[in-house]
């Protein structure tokens, strides 16, 4: 099946897909949409990016229908993910005057509660649609397709007992899918328990693996931030991301370069919603060219033009750095990752070579840098100064 049209969706559908600018189906979709339509319950591994909630839309869009109340529900990991999720299903369900809302923690619950009485699709967090439950605000009695989107991300951060609670609030005869990035052995016992013959569905990656150069350096800690500004400097580059492991961490880089005029923006836990969903629109239309962030970037995110990733912090999790770096070297497009190692790194880094043993990501070799002094998280009055160049072996101690 290469066209939409091959799968016999109704003529609204259609035509809002068309509308959306999508002509030729991604491998998920092609694989997944047939089984979906037809009502059965599906497991699908797709990277981020892959078109994901087009494939579980269709089969929304097929089946709810309007002012016949709640139908539809999605669980997200995160807020950013449930407010993509909404944005995205909004506009495939227009031709048909679907009600689609999201919500999540973060925000007033009361615009919430006004808009559950008359929603016909719920896109929600766990922990805020708990909340609704407790309250009687929502109703799932009649819902009749739940789907999961990330679900190996609901164990990684904690969800799944809350996410278990609220499958078993839905009506037992129902559909359910499930999407995940990689299906693991507690996704698959969790299907298990809660799917009826679900059909696998496995695609591709997204990311282009000739298309993504990975990089290491070996640099002391107090020198990582030098090496990050030289970098930024060098490197011909379009968007760009640093990771960090710390909300700390992310603040600490996001001033630094604010202070050296790189036009940086941060995102992690710790902002406000309202915050975070400006500053995901902000660099999605390149008004800042770089996003230090937390993980909380790193999947489901609909983020284009990332030509680098830096990981300023290597993760602890190896499928972290997959996420990580699945954010460029996307749609054809080339990509590059540069890790920056100190000694706190090596084991993490380590199990990630053990764990993706066909990456091959090339040491480098630091170049001579300018030694930089660095404003600490909490000192926003230190003078920022340069100080010194510095090659491999330098011993003073700077930030």
């Amino acid at each position: 099946m290469n066209l939409f049209e091959d799968f016999g969706l109704s003529s609204p559908l259609q035509t809002a897909i068309k509308n959306l600018g999508f002509e030729k189906p991604t491998q998920i979709q092609s694989k997944s949409i047939p089984d979906i339509v037809k009502g059965k319950d599906v497991v699908g591994e797709s990277p981020t990016g892959s078109g994901k909630t087009l494939a579980f839309g269709c089969g929304i869009v097929e089946h709810a229908t309007p002012g016949n109340g709640l139908q539809a529900l999605i669980l997200t990991p995160t807020r950013e993910l449930a407010e993509q999720v909404k944005v995205e299903l909004s506009k495939l369900s227009h031709q048909k005057h679907l009600n689609v809302i999201a919500i999540y923690g973060g925000v007033s619950i009361n615009p919430q509660i006004h808009d559950l009485s008359r929603a016909n699709v719920v896109v929600a967090t766990p922990g805020r649609l708990l909340d609704h439950l407790q309250r009687r605000t929502i109703n799932t009695s009649k819902v009749k397709l739940l789907v999961l989107d990330e679900a190996d991300r609901m164990f990684d951060m904690g969800f799944i007992d809350d996410v278990e609670k609220i499958i078993r609030t839905c009506p037992t005869k129902r559909q359910t899918l499930f999407f995940s990035a990689t299906i693991s052995s507690r996704v698959k016992d969790l299907a298990n328990r809660y799917m009826d013959k679900p059909t696998i569905v496995l695609a591709g990656k997204h990311v282009d693996p000739s298309k993504l150069k990975q990089v290491y350096y070996n640099v002391p800690k107090n020198m990582k931030l030098s090496l990050l500004l030289h970098l930024f400097q060098y490197e011909k580059s379009k968007l760009i991301m640093v990771f960090c492991n710390t909300r700390r961490t992310t603040d600490f880089v996001v001033k630094n370069l604010r202070v050296n005029k790189i036009d940086a923006i941060a995102i992690h836990g710790g902002l406000s919603q309202n915050k975070r969903t400006r500053t995901i629109d902000i660099f999605n239309k390149g008004k800042m060219g770089v996003l230090v962030c937390t993980d909380v970037a790193a999947r489901g995110l609909h983020i284009d033009n990332v030509s680098h990733i830096y990981n300023y912090e290597v993760p602890n999790d190896p499928n972290d750095y997959v996420h990580r770096i699945g954010r460029t070297a996307r749609a054809g497009e080339e990509g590059k990752v540069i890790n920056l190692l100190c000694e706190y790194d090596h084991d993490n880094f380590s199990r990630i070579l053990h764990e993706h043993r066909s990456f091959t990501i090339d040491k480098i070799e630091i170049p001579q840098i300018k030694r930089v002094f660095a404003i600490k998280s909490d000192d926003s009055r230190r003078p920022f100064r340069r100080k010194q160049s510095f090659h491999r072996g330098g011993s003073r101690r700077r930030y």
